[in-house]
């Protein structure tokens, strides 16, 4: 009886065991599997291979295919030998078809991810005879950063890490409580610009003091005289430690400036010197590589560029259609006033006269442009065509022939 009740709860607790569907034997169209049978249970595995002339929809000359809950998974097919396979391409994507295979003669346009670009400009491979042409290639860019530099008192905010960051990428640096960079503020943004990061935040603890008249920034001075308050509101010299960063040569009551927000932190430290006023610079060990970009007044014009993108630390330009850039893509303002090396927008394209090729059958005149790279089909008649193809500014062409041939190398 206890047995009995027993295995009634042991088969209770297991509903997905009681529930999983069997499966079919699969339709396999061009090619046949083992073990033959007409149903099989859940988690079962068969093999399978192709008749001549075709091939398994996925690598090898076999493949295996198992029983998942009433569907055979991955789905056991046969495609004819000269179709191809999806490629495999790192850090690209492309137009992936539905069927999971592409047939003779498809072609495949490869965009690369943020941070890469493509090897010599080729972008398309074409599937022939089961095999793909000049697959293309994802390089890193020369423009692209590594992780952002690690900040003392600081991470980073709104990003999940990885090791490259595109051109015109963008972090956000957080200090740690009681810390903070210019303005008192807690956070700060820095850019990548040609293959490196703008200037880096720095994380500093300050103690703010509140002298009833408006706000203020506790600085400790050097001179041995104790510590200087600058700020709104006036404030009072009083004994202290020597603190190493800004210095007084006259002790006592020093007038406040036109006073900075509640909560400012002076970086570095101001200089204190006369009886009655006060100046306060910026003593960095380094001036910034950049500075913003309206410092260096009217942007640069590119001959057949324009400004696409205009931020705070960088320009960013484009090249107009035809025109291929040369240099960076991202202009800077450097600590001098001057702006960083300017790319330069150069011809990519030939012009192909149509009226120089009536010997090969072109009927058609008049002129056309083909972009560097790229091809243009032109028909010589009906059914056949040319192929004209612009490379390093010069045009090449095909035979007239049909698209079989073209398919097949044989034009």
């Amino acid at each position: 009886m206890w047995v009995r009740y027993l295995g009634f709860v042991i088969l209770f607790g297991l509903p997905g065991a009681l529930h999983a569907q069997p499966c079919g034997a699969p339709g396999l169209d061009g090619g046949y599997f083992v073990p033959l049978q007409e149903t099989y249970s859940h988690e079962i595995e068969i093999i399978y291979a192709c008749d001549s002339g075709r091939k398994p929809a996925v690598e090898g000359w076999w493949a295996t295919s198992t029983c998942q809950n009433g569907v055979w998974s991955p789905e056991p097919q046969c495609i004819g030998e000269e179709d191809c396979l999806p490629p495999e391409i790192p850090n690209a994507k492309f137009n992936k078809k539905q069927n999971s295979w592409y047939n003779e003669g498809n072609t495949i346009r490869v965009t690369c991810d943020n941070g890469y670009e493509l090897k010599n400009r080729d972008a398309t491979a074409v599937c022939l005879n089961g095999t793909w042409t000049s697959v293309p290639v994802c390089e890193i860019s020369n423009n692209t950063c590594g992780e952002p530099p690690q900040i003392p008192h600081a991470v980073i905010i709104g990003q999940k890490y990885q090791a490259s960051f595109a051109a015109d990428s963008k972090v956000r640096y957080k200090c740690e409580d009681g810390y903070s960079v210019e303005g008192a503020e807690s956070k700060k943004s820095i850019f990548c610009i040609s293959g490196s990061w703008s200037e880096l935040p720095k994380c500093s603890r300050g103690t703010r003091q509140n002298t009833g008249h408006g706000s203020s920034v506790e600085v400790t001075t050097s001179a041995g005289s104790g510590t200087q308050t600058v700020g709104g509101g006036s404030g009072s010299s009083a004994g202290g430690t020597a603190g190493g960063h800004p210095t007084s040569t006259e002790s006592g009551t020093q007038p406040g400036g036109g006073g900075r927000g509640s909560g400012d932190v002076v970086h570095g430290g101001p200089t204190i010197t006369g009886s009655s006023t006060t100046s306060v610079s910026n003593d960095r060990n380094s001036k910034p590589a950049f500075i913003p970009v309206n410092e260096c007044g009217v942007s640069p014009v590119i001959p057949n560029g324009v400004v696409v993108q205009t931020e705070r630390m960088y320009l960013k330009y484009e090249c107009n259609s035809y025109y291929t850039r040369v240099g960076p893509d991202t202009v800077v303002c450097t600590n001098d006033g001057r702006w960083s090396e300017l790319p330069s927008c150069k011809e990519a394209f030939c012009v192909l006269d149509l009226a120089q090729y009536s010997g090969i059958g072109i009927r058609q005149t008049g002129k056309e442009y083909i972009k560097e790279g790229e091809t243009k089909n032109v028909y010589c008649s009906y059914y056949d065509y040319v192929i004209f193809t612009c490379t390093q500014g010069r045009v090449t062409y095909t035979r007239c022939c049909e698209a079989y041939y073209h398919n097949y190398g044989g034009c």
